[in-house]
């Protein structure tokens, strides 16, 4: 462009990008755009915009059952994330439950142990009360554990024994039936072979003077242990002189005898007072009691000191019987101790019950106890022939009957000849080789 403002022919020669002249449609005749054209496209958009909706309606289908499967899905879901909740709290209920019940057992059984500890304890210091005497504690707190060793040496002792001996406890059984009025316990040991003989020998019956025998023991079990010498000098108290059997009750108070002399004045002559400075010297009443369970003879209990004229002092025929097959063993007190006592039963100032029975050359070691309502005799015999057998025997009684005495001395019998022949006896010879 010029200075007058006009454009230089250079310029209109090229011609500006601006001033070119824009293509477009043809046109009819009165200038517009073609209808045909028009027409045309708008017709072809149609079918299109079908298929443009059909796919869009297709796709907002399949959203809606997407999203109500999705629902579905969260729903269930939720109703099982419950339904598990719910059976896990039912399951923690149940463990809570279950719980609380070994919970409450425990503190049931525990209650019971203590309560059960607590009456045993008020019945050993009641019993001590009555005797007037001191028990030890630590011999109180071992009563459970003497009585548990004291069944198992008992199951022990069944144990060791044979096989019953049926045709002599028949014998017996038909010398028994002839005395209806007594009740005899009978108890046999074949000490060769174990073989026994049992006849109600488990059932506590009034002791008598056969009390004294587990007293002897118990005597010698000390000696074992070097807390009594043999010639140790008992004083005898006021507090411990009885009558009845035995002459020491006629010795003034404050005399003095051995420890041996006393205990063979026990059983030789079955004294009272001897006995009674023995239970003594020995710790009391209680503390016997204790030794005699770990003896294993859980049913003899000394309830009173002599003379016991009611029967308070308890045993059986087994728990004697079983005292001398362990001493004859070797068991419960030393080999010395056996002989001594074994020596001093065989110095018996009584031998009119089991002795009875027996022929010349027979030896019996035995202790006998008498009174109303209780006869018996317990003893080790060796026969001529080497074989050995212990017997023990206790009859209750009407008051003072003669006939316990009898049978005491037919049962003596009829046990030692079965004993005595080689064809009925069970003893078996070994054959040389």
């Amino acid at each position: 462009m010029n200075r007058k403002g006009k454009k230089s022919p250079l310029t209109r020669g090229k011609g500006a990008p601006g001033n070119q002249r824009r293509k477009t449609k043809p046109k009819g005749r009165n200038g517009s755009t073609s209808k045909r054209d028009s027409v045309g496209v708008h017709q072809l958009d149609k079918p299109t915009q079908k298929k443009t909706s059909a796919k869009t309606k297709t796709i907002a289908d399949r959203s809606s059952r997407f999203k109500r499967s999705l629902s579905n899905k969260k729903i269930s879901t939720v109703k099982s994330n419950s339904s598990s909740q719910s059976a896990s709290n039912q399951s923690k209920k149940q463990k809570s439950s279950l719980w609380l019940a070994v919970y409450a057992l425990t503190i049931t059984v525990g209650l019971s142990t203590i309560f059960g500890t607590l009456i045993s304890i008020a019945g050993t210091w009641q019993t001590a009360t009555s005797e007037k005497t001191s028990v030890p504690t630590a011999v109180n707190s071992n009563t459970s554990n003497n009585a548990k060793k004291a069944k198992l040496d008992n199951l022990f002792a069944i144990a060791s024994l044979g096989k019953e001996i049926t045709t002599l406890k028949s014998d017996l059984q038909q010398l028994a039936g002839k005395y209806p009025d007594l009740e005899p316990k009978v108890f046999l040991v074949d000490l060769d072979n174990k073989g026994f003989v049992n006849i109600n020998s488990k059932e506590v019956i009034a002791a008598a003077s056969t009390i004294k025998l587990p007293v002897l023991v118990a005597f010698f079990q000390e000696v074992d242990r070097g807390r009594i010498n043999l010639e140790e000098q008992l004083v005898m108290t006021k507090d411990v002189i009885a009558g009845g059997s035995g002459g020491m009750q006629y010795e003034k108070p404050g005399s003095k005898f051995s420890a041996l002399k006393t205990a063979s004045q026990m059983i030789s002559v079955s004294d009272n007072t001897a006995t009674n400075m023995l239970i003594k010297r020995l710790g009391g009443m209680a503390r016997l009691n204790q030794q005699f369970i770990k003896m294993g003879a859980k049913s003899t209990r000394l309830n009173n000191l002599l003379p016991d004229l009611t029967g308070t002092n308890t045993t059986t025929p087994e728990d004697l019987g079983n005292l001398l097959v362990k001493i004859d063993h070797g068991d419960l007190i030393s080999l010395r101790s056996r002989d001594r006592l074994l020596y001093i039963m065989r110095k018996i100032a009584r031998n009119t019950l089991l002795p009875v029975g027996l022929e010349s050359g027979a030896i019996i070691a035995h202790k006998t106890g008498d009174i109303k309502p209780v006869l018996g005799d317990v003893g080790i015999i060796d026969m001529p022939n080497g074989k050995r057998y212990i017997a023990s025997i206790l009859v209750k009684r009407p008051d003072n009957s003669p006939k316990a005495k009898e049978f005491i001395q037919k049962a003596s019998r009829i046990t030692y000849q079965y004993f005595k022949n080689p064809h009925t006896t069970s003893f078996t010879l070994e054959k040389d080789e």
